[in-house]
């Protein structure tokens, strides 16, 4: 017999056993050429470790592809996590610079608009002296009386 794959010997011999001939009353035994079946069982022998060591072969590099897979994907996923936890630091960081210079802003806003208010309030205190005292100036200068009463004189 030339060199076969196992299958192809298994597949040989399981159709050598359907093909051969039954005993007389007995239909589920059957006649085989002991020297050919006994071949292709040492045939099978012979190859067998091979097989078992191609196979074992593929097992392993297989578990082994597997495994470096997995180390990948972890590593993997350790740094999106370690990505992940970066952008959500320097969100937080871009968020609290965010809010410093909104107070900031909003500080210098109230600040000068305080400035202006007293600058305008100053210039109604002055603007009210003034016409105060024109008020009060012209009636003594022309009747020589009293100076005329004003109401919102007395809410200073």
């Amino acid at each position: 017999m030339n060199e076969k794959h196992i299958e192809d010997i298994i597949t040989a011999l399981y159709d050598m056993i359907q093909d051969a001939r039954a005993l007389p009353l007995g239909a589920d035994k059957c006649i085989l050429e002991r020297d050919k079946v006994l071949d292709m069982l040492d045939e099978i022998i012979a190859q067998l470790p091979s097989e078992l060591k191609q196979s074992r072969t593929i097992v392993e590099s297989r578990n082994e592809l597997i495994g470096q897979a997995r180390r990948e994907a972890e590593t993997i996923v350790r740094q999106a996590q370690q990505k992940a936890n970066e952008m959500v630091q320097q969100a937080e960081e871009r968020s609290r610079e965010l809010k410093r210079s909104a107070n900031e802003y909003c500080e210098d806003a109230l600040r000068r608009t305080e400035e202006a208010v007293a600058a305008a309030f100053e210039e109604i205190k002055q603007s009210r002296a003034r016409f105060r005292a024109a008020a009060g100036a012209a009636p003594q200068q022309a009747t020589g009386s009293r100076p005329i009463y004003d109401a919102a004189a007395d809410e200073d």
